[in-house]
């Protein structure tokens, strides 16, 4: 028996959450070493990032966390997770309300696991649901991560409806997903609480390298794909920073497919283009031809700098129509060109898809949201691409960009190296915390501002605006990443990530700063905009403690894919 919720797709959680505190009892009456003793072995001492499918109490979680894994507990059943997640409160455990066989929210994050653990949870799942539910899976394992499931055997109780399960269905499906089987016990085990008519089995499989074939692709349209300009490159570039620094932006997610605005496509494009083109006057293409985005309203952003018209931004009545004209046209060649002419390997199939919407452009105010990004219509990313960006950014962009300054170099000579890596910088890579320390002062004129960490007045103190995330691993100056701190705790954090514990501890801190100088303000609205388009699993919820349960789970990914070392607090 294992501390799963044996819950999964296709089933009701009735029973679960009558008789939760019932389960909650008898799952932590075993040890996590009693139920999963036969492939323990396979663990080792490195820790990394685990997902929990069926959590249930939290006994198999909380045992990884002490082991020093980061876990992500998934438990649909409301009455066991709420159980679950009050027992393990002080572990780095983030509770999801999800299940299989979609596992919508955590793919969402673009995690990659170490270790996937779906114990008593299988024969929960219909039998056509499990091979995509497999395959789900597996897309969610790092490189060398292991899944472990254990699968129970024996008839229902009359409340919960069990299928059957085989062994050999889990190593077909293992199979064709080139996954190698580890050497464990074939015989069935009795059942730990000693029921005679169940009993269990357990099979681990590892994945042997990153499987998807994304990576081929990505170097393939970077390196091998024929280029008449920078055009393919600053596609990929504008999707690989979408990915990376605005996930929350995707309007759908299917197996085949994320679906994301395109008009933050063209607005990205825009920002790419705009100190490149307007200000360094640096060739795209060869010769002395236009370019198709290069309209006249783009041509009157010369005097503003693309933080003007960055994501969450509100635009006047007299500027909103020259930027969204502007990003219409950059659609428009988007589609035409680099979408249209970036295929797979060996073929002439698009690798890309998009279609534009109608849309009236007024003059009026506008702020540069999800929603208004949304009216240009839509682009469509392959979802195992779409991974990768987000994965694999601090390594796919710098590639992108080395190709980028090469090409540019054998159509003009005139230019210095450093001038391409400057025409060639993401605008967010320079610190902006001006209107956030404007902020403070204001605060502190006629009250108490807290330091966040160590929760000090900073009144009397020396005070920094501290990178929550810090900047120089990501690129983001949002509000809500911007946090009010006494100099001596921003200097010890320096260049580190917070650790869970600690922003969890910070967590009154940081709300009551959000409500304090922000929330009622004339920058809320810019405020939850932003942390829309940051923050995956955000949505519409606005409200200051959707934000900060957002912050957890980017940490998370943050840690887990840039390997980010951690501050502990002072």
């Amino acid at each position: 028996m294992a501390a799963g919720s044996e819950a999964g797709g296709g089933m009701s959680y009735g029973p679960y959450n009558k008789n939760a505190q019932n389960f909650f009892t008898q799952y932590q009456s075993l040890t996590f070493e009693q139920v999963h003793q036969d492939w323990l072995s396979f663990l080792g001492d490195k820790a990394g990032l685990a997902l929990d499918v069926g959590a249930g109490s939290g006994r198999d979680s909380s045992a990884l966390a002490e082991r020093g894994w980061d876990v992500v507990a998934v438990e649909p059943a409301d009455g066991l997770r709420e159980l679950g997640q009050d027992a393990t409160r002080i572990q780095s455990i983030h509770w999801v309300d999800d299940q299989l066989p979609d596992l919508g929210k955590i793919r969402k994050l673009s995690y990659r696991f170490d270790l996937i653990l779906v114990s008593a949870v299988w024969m929960h799942i219909p039998p056509s649901d499990r091979d995509r539910a497999f395959r789900i899976l597996t897309e969610l394992l790092a490189p060398g991560g292991m899944l472990v499931i254990t699968v129970r055997h024996g008839p229902g109780d009359g409340e919960r409806l069990f299928y059957d399960v085989s062994r050999e269905e889990l190593e077909v499906f293992a199979k064709r997903r080139a996954l190698i089987p580890l050497p464990l016990p074939v015989e069935r085990k009795k059942d730990a609480l000693q029921r005679d008519e169940v009993s269990w089995e357990t099979l681990a499989f590892r994945l042997a390298d990153d499987g998807t074939g994304a990576l081929p692709t990505v170097r393939h349209i970077i390196v091998n794909d024929n280029k008449s300009s920078t055009y393919k490159l600053g596609l990929l570039r504008t999707l690989v920073r979408i990915a990376d620094g605005a996930p929350g932006l995707a309007l759908k997610r299917s197996d085949d497919w994320v679906d994301i605005p395109l008009g933050a496509v063209g607005l990205f494009w825009i920002m790419l283009y705009h100190p490149l083109v307007l200000r360094h006057q640096l060739r795209q293409a060869p010769g002395t031809r236009g370019y198709g985005f290069a309209t006249e309203d783009f041509l009157k952003l010369q005097d503003f700098t693309p933080l003007d018209f960055r994501v969450g931004m509100s635009l006047s009545a007299d500027v909103a129509p020259v930027v969204l004209r502007a990003i219409r046209d950059a659609c428009s060649t988007i589609l035409k060109n680099p979408a249209n002419f970036t295929t797979w390997p060996g073929s002439n199939r698009p690798i890309f898809e998009g279609g534009s919407a109608r849309m009236t452009i007024k003059k009026a105010p506008v702020r540069l949201d999800k929603a208004t990004l949304s009216r240009f219509g839509t682009f469509r990313v392959p979802s195992f691409l779409w991974d990768a960006f987000s994965r694999y950014a601090c390594w796919i962009e710098p590639a992108i960009v080395n190709e980028w300054i090469d090409l540019m170099g054998s159509w003009d000579l005139r230019y210095r190296m450093d001038d391409y890596h400057r025409g060639l910088q993401w605008v967010e890579g320079r610190r902006d915390t001006s209107a956030v320390r404007h902020m403070i002062n204001q605060q502190l004129e006629t009250g108490r501002v807290e330091c966040v960490w160590t929760a000090q007045n900073l009144k009397a103190k020396r005070f920094d605006v501290d990178h929550c995330f810090p900047w120089s691993r990501w690129n983001n100056n949002d509000l809500w990443n911007l946090m009010p701190s006494s100099h001596t705790a921003n200097a010890s954090k320096s260049e580190k990530l917070p650790g869970d514990l600690l922003l969890k501890e910070a967590h009154p801190r940081v709300v009551n700063w959000w409500e304090q100088a922000i929330v009622g303000t004339s920058r809320e609205e810019q405020f939850f905009s932003e942390a829309e388009a940051s923050l995956p699993l955000l949505g519409q919820e606005r409200t200051v403690e959707g934000v900060f349960e957002g912050m957890l789970q980017q940490r998370l990914r943050l840690k887990t894919n840039l390997q980010l070392a951690e501050w502990l607090g002072i």
